[in-house]
Order: structure tokens, then C-alpha cells, then sequence
């Protein structure tokens, strides 16, 4: 595989402040809202987006973890793992909930979010964020902030790192090494 950073730490740290920003325009407050992270790397950034919250409005909003697991209509496809802890601080019902995601894709994992925020009650909004837009949708859905749109082929792959997670912040493409010679589909003669 060949590995390009396309996002700094610095980057994610700005896009954080503008979501944050971006947020407080389309409510009156962060005491709306509700930020739900999907595991694993939406957790912490739905934390470091209410943090940027509170820093601006004064006030930091419930956030926690929603694991979709059981929502997923691929589980067929994928061996049992076990589930994650979900975290669902207060009640959503009325409130505007956020998901956060590290990488939109098919919109599968959306999707399947959508169908456990429903069993939990029912938001007077929801709205998604997203630290990666990468294209290829199979769902009609897009997200309502987007740190990065990042067009990719097919075959490669968006690697998101996060400190509380990995160590180091930063978001890298990872294409796969063709044999020279070999003609890319798509690219035309």
C-alpha cells in the first residue's frame, strides 16, 4: 500500500472549531443538542466537538456512544464481534441529536445509526457530522457538516487517526501498489 496524509492534526483541530461554529448557527444552543459518536473514532471526536461547544457557548452538551452493531444490514457478511457499550447519556426525545463519524462511505453505517436512534426515542432533529466525506455512496445520505471532502477510487482506503485512539491525529489515503505497466480501469487511452 502507498500512504498519503491528507489531513494534519492541525487540520482536524480546525475543522473541530468550525463544526462546533457550524453547529451553534443552525441552533440556539448547545443545550439542545445531544452528540452521539459511533465506535470507534466518532466517540472521540463527538468529545471534542462538545468541548469546542462549550468553549464557545459556555455550555458542554450530553455526549456518548451509540453502537449500531445490531443495525447493520451486512451482519451476515461479517464475522460476531461483540458489542460496544452504548453510552446514550439523556433521553433524546425532543432534543436535536448529533451523530459523528470519522468517514462517510456506502452510508450504511448511517443508516443503521438512524434505525438505533429511533428505538431510543424521538429527536425533534438529527443531524451528522462528519470529520471525512469520501464519496461512493449506496444510501441517499449525506452528511449536514464535513470537515473534508476527500474524492477516493474504490480500492483505496481513508486510515483516520486520533490520539485518544491511535496515538497521532491525522487522516492518510492508502492506495494499493499496481505493478508497473498495469493500466488503472477507468483511466481512458
Amino acid at each position: 500500500m502507498h500512504e498519503r496524509t491528507v489531513v494534519s492534526s492541525d487540520d482536524i483541530d480546525r475543522v473541530v472549531q468550525r463544526i462546533a461554529h457550524e453547529l451553534l448557527e443552525r441552533n440556539r444552543s448547545a443545550a439542545d443538542l445531544v452528540l452521539l459518536g459511533i465506535p470507534t473514532r466518532g466517540v472521540p471526536l463527538a468529545e471534542r466537538v462538545a468541548a469546542a461547544l462549550e468553549q464557545v457557548d459556555g455550555v458542554r452538551p450530553p455526549t456518548g456512544s451509540l453502537d449500531v452493531t445490531m443495525y447493520r444490514d451486512d451482519l451476515r457478511h461479517h464475522p460476531t464481534r461483540g458489542l460496544a457499550v452504548t453510552g446514550v447519556p439523556v433521553d433524546v426525545t425532543d432534543r436535536v441529536v448529533v451523530l459523528v463519524d470519522d468517514v462517510l462511505f456506502s452510508g450504511r453505517t448511517i443508516r443503521a445509526a438512524l434505525d438505533a436512534v429511533a428505538d431510543l426515542g424521538r429527536p425533534r432533529a438529527v443531524r451528522l457530522v462528519v470529520l471525512v466525506d469520501r464519496g461512493h455512496r449506496e444510501l441517499p445520505i449525506r452528511a449536514d457538516h464535513v470537515g473534508r471532502n476527500l474524492p477516493t477510487a474504490a480500492d483505496e482506503k481513508v486510515a483516520v487517526r486520533l490520539r485518544e485512539t491511535d496515538g497521532s491525529d491525522g487522516v492518510d489515503i492508502l492506495r494499493p501498489l499496481r505493478p508497473t505497466g498495469t493500466a488503472v480501469p477507468g483511466a481512458g487511452a
